[in-house]
């Protein structure tokens, strides 16, 4: 049983592998992941019971200038985020230069007080004085309660990171029961795990403009679980290449999708997808609602 809880946010820029972590330290995939930016769109809750202590992790979007009403929210849940939790990880490639999104984080971290963690991820990708140099650089732009060098992917220094954060941990009952590990619905991961397909599959300019919705999510009874997706995007030349010629594309990100699906939920899933056009739809304040990304 937990006697101690600590709510800790994730922040860092877009794709600086904030969700490789979450998933890295809960043991399971719950945030989607690929090599292009912004692919968290909401915020993910996750949680690790770890001896005596709950973790509530919280991954973020990555904190970027926004230029739709969807881009708004996302920095909106970044800037909620790191204010009233127990600490804040800022997560950082190991490059040698603060950017401006970097900055912004640190003035928020400094406005708020919150007792913070630099954790430069991707240090298999360079030497040891890169590093050092990486390093030395942000210990003179903020004090950081502690900086520890990681490798997400390959799981480098996460039980250091662990150890850590532990010490921000508060006396107290455990927030969430001990088999939940996201407040995540099963049917937004679904939508989330074929957009992940999509993201993998389409070129730069198209994953950007969609979204997913599940329009049905039933269990037969021979466990079976039927699943129907809707992929709205904003513009009719990119429906097209969504569905490929002789649908060939929507059935890869179909049958990638089925195979992670089938993997989270444990039985075997039907799954049928289509493709909509919703011009504008990351600008219209109804369909960000309907669509899951909503402040309220």
């Amino acid at each position: 049983m937990t006697q101690k809880t600590a709510m800790i946010t994730i922040s860092g820029r877009p794709n600086v592998g904030k969700s490789t972590l979450l998933n890295a330290l809960v043991g399971e995939k719950i945030a989607i992941v690929t090599n292009k930016p912004q692919t968290t769109r909401n915020r993910i809750l996750a949680v690790l019971n770890r001896d005596e202590t709950q973790f509530v992790f919280i991954d973020t979007p990555g904190y970027h200038a926004p230029r739709t009403r969807l881009g708004d929210y996302m920095v909106k849940i970044v800037r909620e985020s790191v204010a009233d939790v127990d600490a804040v990880i800022l997560m950082v490639e190991p490059i040698p230069n603060i950017g401006e999104q970097e900055r912004q984080l640190i003035e928020r971290l400094k406005a708020n007080q919150v007792p913070s963690v630099l954790v430069i991820n991707k240090i298999d990708t360079v030497k040891k004085e890169e590093l050092l140099e990486v390093i030395a650089l942000y210990q003179g732009a903020h004090s950081f309660e502690a900086i520890v060098p990681i490798s997400a992917k390959k799981g480098d220094g996460l039980d250091e990171l662990i150890a850590i954060l532990d010490k921000y941990a508060l006396d107290g009952p455990q927030l969430f029961p001990d088999d939940m590990i996201t407040d995540q619905p099963e049917r937004q991961i679904i939508a989330e795990i074929i957009r992940e397909k999509l993201l993998l599959c389409m070129q730069k300019e198209i994953p950007h403009g969609t979204a997913v919705e599940i329009t049905k999510f039933s269990e037969r009874e021979d466990g079976i679980i039927d699943v129907e997706a809707t992929i709205y995007t904003e513009k009719a030349s990119h429906k097209g290449m969504i569905i490929g010629k002789k649908g060939q594309m929507l059935r890869q990100i179909g049958e990638m999708a089925r195979h992670d699906i089938e993997r989270f939920m444990g039985a075997k899933v039907y799954l049928e997808t289509w493709v909509k056009v919703k011009e504008r739809w990351r600008d219209s304040a109804f369909l960000l609602r309907n669509f899951g990304y909503t402040n309220e």
